[in-house]
């Protein structure tokens, strides 16, 4: 019974652990942004980026 306790602590411990590094990794990339502010793209910057051009219509689906 104490070992399956040491071993759920254990997994317990890496899970933060690794839940820590990911925290770090996110805020070390968000001070290495380009962008001044956040490296969140806003909803203005999404409405002025270019869209791809649109496929046009298949030829077998003509205009009745």
């Amino acid at each position: 019974m104490k070992h399956m306790l040491n071993l759920y602590l254990l997994g317990v411990v890496l899970t933060l652990l690794s839940i820590f590094v990911r925290v770090m990794e996110s805020l070390g990339g968000l001070l290495e942004s380009p962008l001044p502010g956040s490296s969140w793209t806003t909803r203005e910057q999404l409405a002025n980026a270019e869209h791809p051009k649109a496929l046009p219509d298949h030829p077998s689906r003509g205009v009745r």
